[in-house]
């Protein structure tokens, strides 16, 4: 795992001593990401940037890393992430005459581009399983090829320039160059306060992220974003048998590939069925005792208090996978004067680089990443089973799954943050119009699911169901990837996602809605597939989120650092907000039963200011 940047310039030599002094600042913003070794190259109108976390083939992976194609002619890549399925491709390629230097999957890639990109690179792009971000620089077209993975696991943003483009796998890399600036309309507060995806939408003015699935191209006649990958209408006919064998062969082959690794690696643990199978299935391809972890709060178990959303603490459950699968587990149990520590909360928005936050649970998944990369380099997580599988109770809930909009902002996932911004100024919140914006993201995002076909197109259930499995895939999950990849690479430390394998997640997103529930419950597939591997305390254990600290003492810490930032005359969100709403709020008891929804204004209030105030946004409504 990598931080990639860097600049393209068809009107200036990027050699010139100043223009390698920015690409070096440039690139050593991303040295969080790649704690282990840093390479620069330039040509002319181009400059790459690159800071390694060095996970396979350690002494032959250096980048950028350089092809030779032709008489002076060659293809030069910085490459962010993973590439699975890279030993099957090089064995591919050799059999077609490729020779090889190394034995990186960045190398399997740069030889797949030769082979199959030819005058369009998602040809060689389709040919991959994994997740990544990727620049290609080719001497031949002279063109500038951006890639981000079919599920956007990892990050990629560019920004575009006069006479060509700014890139890097976080908008702090992008920043760090004078020609970008640091504004922010309407348009993109609106994505910071909503907790939907919006591809493309980087908040910052006139960048742009790159959407998942996609290719972007940049070369003199300008730039294009196009799209190589999206979910389709499989026309699944598997029964129920034949369709759970199929994803535990899937998983299996998941589990298998993702566990490749030069460094140590571990899983993370919650107790329930999605982390859990994991941990089970990556036990059964390691050599000896599979490491987990998990996180936990001082008292959590003690003082546990069931609400809507979690009705049961983590720690029992861990414990009995733990056993039963025989893992070398900790736990790593954080306190709430860790998680309010100035120092944590200023290094978690240096890593999201945008005032779009989860609260404790960024703080407290910083903490455990942290712990954790001190034994280990590599961790498996469970991300994302929810939204392919369908866990999450809103997908059960008749009331929530008719509602027009998105599911969690009708259903039990709602929050007030999500609703609107009620601490916000009423001018402000008037020219936001955040109901407008989530009605207009919402139509749009319908007009992409694909129909269903077959019998099931005539059942209204049937047909609603794909929408909602499309919302989740492509809104919701989004911004939890992103949130871990952040979190961790914060850190330096790589986490996979065997759920965001592209071919399960087309095979049972193909599948109809009453095969995914065919025993009356959630991700009815996945436990059928893994229960053998299961004590049963965990297969019966109902969906609970990742854990928040029920803690009233950090709500109380929230609302003094919040106080303590507004009485500041120079505060920079204090102008955002309607001050009588925020003294009143402020003056309530805190007794330890407000609503997460409550708790979560005042993360964003805090946010927004640090955001506003270590950034320098110049902020234009």
């Amino acid at each position: 795992m990598c931080g990639i940047c860097g600049w393209l310039d068809y009107e200036r030599d990027l050699g010139a001593p100043d223009a390698r002094r920015e690409l070096a600042a440039m690139t050593e913003t991303m040295s969080c990401r790649g704690p282990d070794q840093e390479g620069t190259w330039v040509d002319g109108p181009v400059a790459l940037g690159h800071r390694r976390l060095a996970v396979i083939d350690v002494p032959g992976g250096r980048q950028p890393m350089t092809l030779p194609v032709g008489d002076e002619q060659s293809m030069t890549m910085v490459y962010s992430g993973e590439t699975y399925n890279f030993r099957e491709l090089r064995e591919r390629l050799a059999a077609a005459g490729h020779r090889f230097e190394t034995s990186s999957d960045t190398e399997v890639v740069l030889h797949a581009h030769q082979e199959w990109g030819g005058r369009d690179p998602r040809h060689a792009v389709r040919e991959l399983n994994g997740m990544f971000a990727y620049a290609l620089w080719d001497t031949r077209t002279r063109e500038l090829v951006l890639v981000r993975d079919r599920l956007g696991v990892k990050p990629l943003y560019y920004y575009p320039t006069p006479h060509g483009v700014l890139f890097g796998s976080e908008p702090k890399a992008i920043l760090a160059n004078a020609a970008a600036r640091r504004v922010v309309d309407l348009a993109g507060l609106r994505r910071a306060l909503s907790w939907v995806a919006d591809p493309g939408n980087s908040v910052f003015q006139g960048m742009r992220e790159v959407p998942p699935g996609y290719v972007v191209r940049i070369n003199r006649d300008g730039i294009r974003e196009l799209r190589y990958w999206a979910l389709e209408d499989t026309g699944h006919t598997d029964d129920v048998p034949t369709t759970v064998r199929t994803v535990r062969d899937l998983l299996e082959d998941t589990a298998r590939r993702q566990l490749i690794s030069d460094v140590p690696l571990c899983t993370l643990l919650s107790g329930g069925l999605d982390s859990s199978a994991l941990t089970a299935l990556a036990a059964r391809h390691v050599d000896g005792k599979v490491r987990s972890f998990a996180v936990d709060f001082v008292g959590y178990d003690e003082n546990f208090t069931a609400d809507d959303v979690r009705g049961t603490p983590d720690g029992p459950y861990v414990k009995d996978v733990a056993q039963f699968v025989g893992t070398d587990h900790a736990d790593i149990t954080l306190s709430t004067d860790q998680m309010m520590d100035p120092a944590v909360r200023a290094a978690v928005l240096h890593s999201r680089d945008l005032p779009i936050t989860a609260g404790d649970m960024d703080s407290s998944l910083y903490l455990l990443f942290k712990a954790i990369r001190e034994r280990s380099t590599v961790a498996l997580s469970g991300e994302s089973a929810d939204e392919v599988f369908g866990g999450y109770r809103d997908f059960h809930d008749a009331d929530t799954v008719a509602a027009d909009t998105f599911p969690w902002l009708a259903g039990r996932m709602m929050n007030r943050a999500a609703a609107g911004p009620s601490l916000f100024d009423e001018r402000l919140t008037k020219e936001l119009d955040l109901p407008g914006y989530l009605d207009a993201q919402y139509r749009h995002a319908l007009t992409e699911v694909p129909q269903l076909t077959g019998p099931a197109a005539a059942d209204p259930h049937e047909r609603r169901m794909r929408e909602v499995c499309y919302l989740y895939l492509t809104r919701f999950l989004p911004n939890l990837l992103d949130r871990k990849d952040r979190m961790s690479m914060a850190v330096g430390l790589e986490v996979r996602v065997p759920f965001c394998d592209h071919r399960l997640v087309e095979y049972v997103f193909g599948t109809p809605w009453a095969h995914k529930t065919f025993d009356g419950r959630e991700k009815s597939l996945l436990r059928a597939a893994t229960a053998d591997l299961l004590p049963e305390s965990v297969v019966q254990r109902v969906k609970s989120p990742y854990p928040s600290t029920q803690d009233a003492g950090y709500e109380q810490a929230l609302r003094r650092q919040a106080a303590s930032a507004l009485e500041n005359p120079d505060s920079k969100v204090a102008p955002l907000l309607d001050a009588t709403t925020v003294r009143e709020r402020l003056s309530e008891t805190v007794d330890g039963r407000s609503s997460m929804a409550d708790r979560m204004q005042w993360e964003q209030v805090l946010t927004l200011e640090n955001w506003l105030t270590d950034y320098q946004v110049d902020v234009r409504l």
